[in-house]
């Protein structure tokens, strides 16, 4: 396929990934693609593969289809032998049903962007045949049909599972475009011999969505929790961590309430929702807040009316840095730390796997101390920031839509 012609007809663009799906950080990663498509190319013709074809199509008026034919396949019953079985089969089937589909979508495009999110990650469970694999199709079959594929600001880490691996190496090594949203997941590209030495660090593109007008808030503070229950090699304990993990963040809420705080629980993914609902069930407080929501604009109301946010998804982490707001993350991959230092505020990160209720309510009562002083280098980093993704996405267009062979 010939490259796409700045001044010529119309440009096919597919946007490609775990969009749609409930995550709000993915779901703001493209809107800030779809609102850079819109300023530079509003002749361009878009669709979408992804995860969450119905709500990409009613949200953002984006044709979709959906990503994995697995996903709309349902469990398997019967004997333990009967369902290894068939679920051994439904793999093959499934892998060799997106190999299809993949390419022949990919093909129809002059470019295809993945927008951002942690797609080179394995920092939550995920099976080689799901994403690993159809997004190296979606990069082979970009290659094959010389059609553009652009990984844009994404996140990476170094990979320990062989086959994960190799599908999320041979993915990123065979797009046309990459950038990385911090030195972290560019350190972890190298070392997974998946990036260039052309390939630069931008910022995630989610700080370049406009911010809404905040007020003051208070003595409220936010506190986003999550679904969390380990990596992919901890499947086994998954129940045991979340408990750990929900009965340490309900621990940290109550020392708040005891100091006389008010607490709104923030989700950063629709999965945490369940999450949040128990530990306002283990609380019992009028003073604890949730409020469902599932858009990114929903997420930051809500952090608009929070005096400081601590946060374990990564991306209620951002959105709250992004807002100005004092913040603690709780991490759960290097990716966490690696945004807290691009803000200037890295002391502030307790990991997740050391997670102590007594040491975030340290670190809580602390910060309240250097808020003053931690808003201000906040601030001064945003605008840096920003300043980068203009020069980002004026890169882009140069590389996608400029005719570089």
């Amino acid at each position: 396929m010939s490259s796409p012609d700045p001044k010529g007809a119309d440009v096919r663009i597919g946007l490609f990934g775990r969009l749609g799906s409930g995550n709000i950080g993915n779901d703001a990663t493209l809107e800030a693609v779809l609102a850079y498509l819109k300023a530079e190319r509003p002749d361009a013709v878009l669709d979408s593969l992804c995860s969450g074809p119905k709500r990409v199509t009613e949200r953002y008026g984006v044709p979709a289809a959906q990503l994995g034919w697995l996903d709309g396949v349902g469990p398997v019953r019967g004997p333990k032998p009967i369902r290894l079985a068939l679920t051994l089969g439904r793999i093959v089937a499934g892998s060799l049903i997106d190999t299809w589909r993949i390419m022949s979508w990919v093909r129809r495009h002059d470019v295809v962007i993945v927008p951002g999110m942690g797609v080179l990650e394995s920092t939550l469970p995920q099976r080689p045949w799901e994403l690993p694999w159809t997004q190296f199709v979606m990069s082979l079959s970009g290659k094959l049909f010389g059609v553009k594929v652009a990984f844009v600001s994404v996140g990476a880490n170094v990979v320990r599972e062989r086959a994960t691996g190799w599908l999320l190496a041979r993915s990123a090594k065979l797009a046309y475009y990459r950038s990385f949203r911090d030195e972290q997941s560019l350190g972890a590209a190298q070392k997974m011999r998946m990036a260039g030495q052309s390939d630069h660090v931008y910022p995630d593109l989610v700080f370049a969505l406009p911010s809404p007008p905040i007020a003051p808030a208070g003595d409220s503070v936010g506190v986003g929790v999550m679904a969390y229950s380990g990596g992919t090699e901890e499947r086994a304990d998954a129940e045991r961590i979340q408990e750990e993990y929900t009965a340490q963040m309900t621990q940290f809420v109550e020392r708040l309430l005891a100091d006389g705080r008010r607490v709104r629980l923030l989700i950063g993914d629709e999965a945490d929702e369940v999450v949040a609902l128990d530990v306002q069930s283990r609380v019992q407080s009028a003073h604890v807040v949730y409020e469902p929501f599932t858009s990114a604009d929903e997420l930051m109301n809500q952090l608009g009316t929070v005096d400081t946010v601590i946060g374990t998804r990564f991306h209620t982490v951002l959105f709250g840095l992004k807002l100005g707001k004092p913040t603690i993350a709780i991490g759960y991959g290097r990716k966490h730390l690696a945004l807290m230092e691009q803000l200037g505020v890295a002391e502030w990160f307790q990991d997740i796997r050391e997670l102590d209720a007594e040491r975030l309510y340290t670190q809580f009562v602390a910060l309240q101390g250097e808020r003053a002083q931690v808003v201000r280098t906040i601030h001064e980093r945003l605008q840096v920031m920003r300043e980068r993704l203009d020069e980002q996405f004026a890169e882009l267009t140069a590389v996608l839509f400029g005719g570089r062979s």
